[in-house]
């Protein structure tokens, strides 16, 4: 009896210590990839590795809020400190310091900080021409991207790349993590629904860092008359796309977080419908809803604020779902949109025009319309995207 109790208070030690040490091995795993998300450095931090291509030239910058070194210090106010002679920044959409509304018309002027000329590359002014640089050596790009084919920072980087091959200057892109680096998924973009919010033919999500992609532009010859420029490409370090990573400034004014992130390119396609993304709240891309979707208990009613001058159906109470709690995403998700499609009161009236330039095809509204399953939809996207990705790893640095 003695030796029976004793065996079993040793089986309990037993388990008790492996319990405790498998709670111990998941917590240092934990606190493993916290830190090794700290240690990580963008481009913009391996300066040694650029700032000898910038010596002795007039620089010409493509970047907003999102330059900033891992001190917090912006790019171009780095360059200055270090004699570098910056010439003129060129900002994309939402402007240099990143204030501007989607969509909102950028004027050319002064960085009140630096003094620096601003030379907008949006609106009608996508493309640097000639006249804006001349004078400039060399240019630097250095823009967070967020993985979704939309987003118009990479086509803002398909234009700058055309620009500096045409003129003959050199190019460096300092990398950035991507933050849904791990994500390929989505329909690919067919050649005539090409726009600004879709240049390519990739998938809506397309796991590419922006200096893997602009290496991916120049590669397959997507530039005008399939020119290449010059592209140096200064890479991240202690980085590969498993690694977590948190955006240390929010990318644009309605992208506030890492959720809003994660679930962007999902909810970005019902901006071609009637429903709102949370524009005008403080959730923004993290719910969804309007006046005309089945009553619910969770409701919000847009207003103006930061990002949002005038946010679609200001004033208005709408019915939707709050994803703000959502577990991350690991694809693109279609069924909060064909949710509200079901559910909405008038269907004629729930696609607008710029849906198939945000999915890239008519396809996918059809197969909406049509009552096609998410799964079938999905299967549809498939050759597609086993060709994407056999093309994309020619490009890969991580």
């Amino acid at each position: 009896m003695y030796f029976i109790l004793k065996k079993n208070i040793y089986f309990l030690m037993l388990m008790v210590t492996i319990s405790c040490y498998s709670h111990s091995e998941d917590n240092s795993a934990k606190k493993r990839i916290s830190i090794d998300s700290v240690k990580i450095k963008t481009g913009a931090d391996n300066y040694i590795k650029y700032l000898p291509l910038l010596q002795n030239k007039k620089v010409g910058i493509v970047t907003n809020q999102t330059g900033i070194l891992t001190n917090k210090i912006h790019l171009v106010d780095f360059l200055l400190e270090k004699k570098i002679a910056i010439q003129t920044i060129f900002a994309p959409e939402h402007g240099f310091r990143g204030t501007a509304d989607a969509g909102e018309h950028i004027v050319d002027g002064k960085d009140a900080k630096t003094g620096l000329s601003i030379i907008s590359l949006y609106g009608d002014n996508k493309k640097p021409n000639a006249t804006q640089l001349v004078g400039i050596d060399i240019v630097l790009f250095d823009l967070q991207d967020v993985g979704a084919r939309f987003y118009t920072y990479i086509s803002s980087l398909h234009y700058v790349m055309e620009a500096c091959a045409e003129n003959g200057i050199p190019l460096v892109i300092l990398d950035r993590p991507n933050p849904n680096g791990s994500i390929i998924d989505g329909p690919l973009l067919e050649k005539e629904f090409t726009s600004f919010v879709g240049m390519h033919p990739i998938p809506l999500l397309h796991g590419m860092t922006i200096g893997e992609y602009a290496q991916m532009i120049n590669g397959e010859k997507w530039l005008k008359n399939g020119a290449q420029c010059k592209l140096t490409v200064i890479p991240c370090l202690d980085y590969n796309r498993k690694m977590e990573y948190s955006l240390p400034q929010k990318p644009s004014p309605n992208l506030p977080n890492d959720q809003s992130i994660n679930l962007y390119a999902s909810l970005c396609l019902f901006e071609g419908t009637n429903v709102s993304v949370g524009r005008g709240t403080e959730k923004q891309f993290q719910i969804y809803g309007s006046p005309f979707l089945t009553k619910s208990t969770f409701t919000f009613t847009p207003k103006p604020n930061f990002g949002a001058k005038d946010p679609l159906y200001n004033g208005k109470e709408c019915f939707g779902e709050d994803l703000t709690a959502y577990p991350k995403l690991t694809r693109l998700e279609l069924k909060w949109l064909i949710k509200a499609y079901q559910n909405t009161s008038d269907k004629t009236k729930f696609f607008n025009p710029f849906f198939t330039k945000l999915a890239g095809t008519k396809k996918l509204q059809q197969q909406i319309e049509s009552g096609i399953s998410e799964n079938k939809i999905r299967k549809s996207w498939k050759n597609g995207l086993t060709a994407f990705k056999k093309m994309r790893m020619k490009y890969v640095i991580y």
